[in-house]
């Protein structure tokens, strides 16, 4: 089961897996983690409590993966979730959202598009990111058409029943989905998701900031509306029912926050109305605490909090809502256990005590706040601030990033139980919301992508890959790290290592030479789009196969040999599918890639890496008996229930030599042939019916001269393959028999 499923009822357990390079199926040696929705889950921490996979000891040798590039910005943070049955096998997908109002599901290990969607592109954008459904079957996308749809994470398929998809603004030309969808695992199992509605840049048009909550398992919803919050309806423009306030919008990069142990959810407003303090109903530059399902006692909220210059705030367009507010972890101590940080366009912070936000008793009253002080690094703060709490002493830290920099505040308590954020370290490179995973704090800017460490904001890795960022954040999860920019692109880093690693074999990784080689492969059908990751099957230390999704149909064959001098690697063909090779030296860190080769023959290359001595461990191979027309033996293969006989004979035309290929039957559709070390494969031959003709495969991992002799032992017809000395290529025949 995995691990964040079971997030919200027990705590932590730790993931486990091996270092992924750009085409790595992750070896499912324990429970994976699933990154559900912008900042991980409905608490919107920033941290990831399961990373161990990318640490202190490897940060500094992540490389990228891959890079690729989407077909608009998708301008928030990628959602993650492990094993999905594709229809190109288990894969690990991400989701991103971009601002034309598209729904992409791409392939986590290799930035392929398995699936996308666009409900609506008109009339704006978007800057929202999507959430993924606890169940693990859906995902939540904010679309153009002021509404939340649903889709099937596997293959895309939208739900259009039982309320979806769901109506979050009657005004999508003027209210604006912004934030990201969130979604909160209430206690009785039950799960709410949150949209949140503000304006668009230039805070123009008849809008009122608002929030949808919608029960997942029934679809009904409540909306609140932050200004008239009497009115639990979505407004129209130029018509009934409508608001004459406007503003008051719900735009932070979260949106909503779930605060579990008081069972409430919290948000906060930009800069419009309030004029609560007089019994009415407008709550602008406020935060919010409502229902988990969002509802009030008849608009008003359970409690709240409005700074005492509300007024000056309004007028300056210094939205208090330019951050929700950040849960800090309880300090050990102290008269205050629920807490958290508000921040705002105006630079300071503010410190709030959940229990009583106003010190007032309930909602409707100014000031409160138990600290106010200026961000370190000075400036607004737009991107959400990551709250952690130091494994090593307890203590509780909030990491606030925006365009002037990023610093690190430690939560104290004073004497007397009195907390204080006091602050411990600032730089003055900025950036988008941060996250923490594994003891390492990572953000991105326009210095690129860090990680620093938390404690005294030094730089321990950093690269500029990423091209500009606006609302960008990354993630981090099972060992690998994503983020998007404004360039449109995706891109992937994972650890090489660092030297003296030692590859682990899985499902789709093949371990070669002692496990000093980790080879993996990504596909991609170009005839019907559908993509996927290969197979491994090890044949021996230095040769092995790859399937893609049939574990009898070999499609590609490998090998590396260690010549004394240099380490060489082969690759031989037997599908004429798109197709990348990587190869990592464990030893360190040092990838190659390799893909289809024209007239689909496969390569040699002949300095891959640097030699090693390495003592070839030859697995034994057994065959079972055939039955049929062919007779199987030493030098013959049997194939499509012995119809088809295969023998080889081969000539060394350095020293001279020759002989026949001696044959291991891989399956009824396939074999290979050595030609003196049977750990050597030199050849991997494939047949396949297609209807009224067999198509012949044959990749190569040889350059000698060779011949392959094929009969039809229905028909008595021979065909023969020919490879000229020096020559290193396999070939397809379409129409064989």
């Amino acid at each position: 089961m995995l691990v964040t499923f079971l997030w919200p009822l027990c705590r932590p357990r730790v993931s486990v897996g091996c270092w992924l390079a750009m085409l790595l199926l992750a070896a499912r040696l324990g429970a994976q983690t699933d990154w559900l929705q912008f900042d991980f889950d409905g608490r919107h921490s920033g941290v990831n409590p399961f990373e161990t996979q990318i640490t202190s000891a490897n940060v500094g040798d992540l490389r990228v993966l891959f890079n690729v590039t989407l077909p608009d910005v998708a301008d928030g943070a990628p959602a993650y979730l492990s094993g999905v049955p594709t229809a190109g096998g288990k894969r690990d997908l991400l989701f991103l959202t971009t601002r034309d109002g598209r729904l992409l599901a791409l392939d986590a290990l290799s930035g392929a598009t398995v699936w996308a969607r666009q409900p609506a592109n008109a009339p704006q954008y978007t800057t929202s990111s999507p959430a993924i459904d606890p169940n693990r079957q859906f995902v939540y996308s904010y679309g153009l058409d002021g509404r939340v749809h649903k889709f099937q994470v596997a293959d895309g398929t939208e739900v259009t029943s039982g309320g979806w998809p769901e109506l979050t603004t009657l005004k999508p030309q003027v209210e604006k989905g912004s934030s990201a969808l969130s979604i909160a695992t209430l206690p009785d199992s039950s799960a709410t998701l949150y949209v949140a509605n503000g304006g668009y840049l230039g805070d123009a048009g008849d809008y009122q900031g608002h929030v949808t909550a919608i029960a997942l398992a029934t679809g009904s919803q409540i909306v609140f509306n932050a200004d008239c919050s009497d009115q639990a309806v979505h407004f129209t423009t130029g018509g009934s029912p409508d608001c004459p306030n406007v503003q008051s919008a719900v735009w932070s990069r979260p949106g909503v926050v779930y605060d579990a142990e008081l069972d409430r959810i919290l948000f906060a407003t930009g800069n419009g109305l309030f004029d609560a303090q007089a019994g009415r109903h407008d709550w602008g530059d406020s935060v919010l605490a409502l229902r988990p399902d969002g509802s009030s006692d008849n608009g008003e909220p359970l409690d709240a909090y409005t700074p005492t210059n509300f007024q000056f705030l309004d007028q300056g367009d210094s939205d208090l809502g330019s951050m929700a507010p950040v849960l800090l972890p309880s300090p050990a101590a102290g008269r205050f256990p629920h807490l958290a940080v508000q921040g705002g366009k105006d630079g300071h912070l503010r410190l709030l005590n959940l229990d009583n936000m106003s010190g007032e008793g309930g909602p409707g009253h100014l000031g409160g706040e138990l600290q106010d002080l200026l961000v370190p690094q000075r400036g607004e703060v737009l991107p959400q601030p990551a709250a952690w709490t130091n494994p090593a002493d307890g203590s509780s830290w909030v990491f606030v990033a925006n365009d002037a920099g990023i610093s690190g505040l430690q939560l104290v308590v004073q004497a007397g139980g009195t907390p204080q954020l006091v602050a411990r370290w600032s730089r003055a490179a900025g950036g988008s919301s941060p996250i923490v995973a594994d003891g390492l704090l990572f953000y991105v800017g326009g210095a690129g992508i860090g990680a620093l460490n938390p404690l005294d904001g030094s730089t321990l890795w950093n690269d500029r890959t990423p091209a500009g960022i606006h609302w960008e954040s990354p993630i981090v999860v099972n060992g690998r790290l994503y983020v998007t920019d404004e360039g449109s692109h995706l891109t992937a880093y994972a650890a090489t290592g660092g030297g003296g690693g030692t590859c682990r074999p899985g499902d789709g990784t093949l371990c070669l030479l002692d496990g000093r080689l980790q080879v993996q492969v990504a596909w991609t059908n170009q005839f019907n789009g559908i993509s996927g990751v290969g197979h491994a099957i090890r044949v021996s230390d230095s040769t092995g196969f790859f399937d893609f999704t049939d574990p009898s149909n070999i499609e590609l064959l490998v090998k590396a040999l260690d010549f004394g001098n240099v380490v060489k690697f082969f690759y031989g063909e037997l599908t004429n599918l798109e197709f990348t090779i990587t190869v990592t030296d464990m030893r360190d860190g040092t990838v190659k890639r390799y893909q289809n080769t024209p007239g689909d023959c496969g390569a040699i290359d002949e300095t891959a890496f640097p030699a090693e001595s390495a003592e070839l461990v030859i697995d034994a191979t057994t065959t079972a008996p055939a039955a049929g027309r062919c007779r199987p033996g030493p030098g013959t293969l049997c194939l499509l229930n012995r119809q088809l006989s295969a023998s080889v004979t081969w000539h060394n035309q350095f020293d001279g030599s020759s002989g026949d290929g001696r044959a291991v039957p891989l399956s009824d559709v396939s074999g290979r042939f050595s030609f003196t070390d049977p750990s050597n494969v030199e050849l991997v031959l494939k047949a396949l019916p297609f209807g009224m003709v067999i198509k012949f495969f044959y990749g190569s991992l040889s350059d000698f001269e060779y011949t392959i002799t094929l009969t039809n032992t229905l028909t008595g017809s021979v065909r023969t393959y020919h490879n000229p000395p020096g020559t290193f290529c396999g070939g397809i025949d379409d129409h064989a028999f």
